[in-house]
């Protein structure tokens, strides 16, 4: 008898009890859910806020190449660095983008003194500096500022002012 009795053990704790039921409990799930979900939140908070950030930079990359070549194209120095600001700022406006008074555009335009023939290009460098609020969360403090520049070729036999 003693062996059936071991064995009739064995078999209920293999089963998780008599009733089949687990002798240690667990946490129901809605209190795992309440332990669980902070977490949840934060990590997709971080991933979205990661985008954003990516985001802004892509976007000030764009507005840099944009600008590069819009002064690439130009007749004149000085229309150069006009016409590819003017660029930058109104994709800035249309990109969304909350850089304010934290634009920042600078083009080179050291490229229309060299002669004609003769391989030259220019230049833009763009920084944004746009608030954490714009890209996280609404009230959140600090700031970001994104920097890109890029540089386009001239034409070499097109007549340079």
């Amino acid at each position: 008898m003693t062996g059936r009795r071991g064995v009739a053990s064995v078999r209920s704790r293999i089963a998780g009890g008599p009733r089949g039921r687990s002798r240690e409990r667990g946490l129901s799930p809605s209190v795992e859910f309440v332990i669980l979900m902070p977490a949840l939140v934060l990590f997709i908070g971080l991933v979205v806020g990661g985008a954003r950030i990516w985001w802004a930079q892509a976007c000030v990359q764009s507005m840099a190449d944009s600008a590069a070549r819009q002064a690439s194209i130009s007749r004149t120095a000085a229309e150069a660095a006009g016409t590819a600001e003017s660029l930058v700022r109104r994709d800035a406006v249309a990109s969304g983008l909350g850089c304010g008074r934290g634009l920042t555009v600078t083009v080179d335009t050291s490229g229309f003194a060299v002669p004609v023939g003769r391989p030259a290009a220019v230049g833009a460098r763009v920084t944004c500096t746009v608030t954490l609020a714009d890209l996280f969360v609404p009230g959140m403090p600090g700031s970001f500022t994104a920097d890109a520049s890029a540089r386009s070729t001239l034409d070499r036999y097109r007549g340079r002012r």
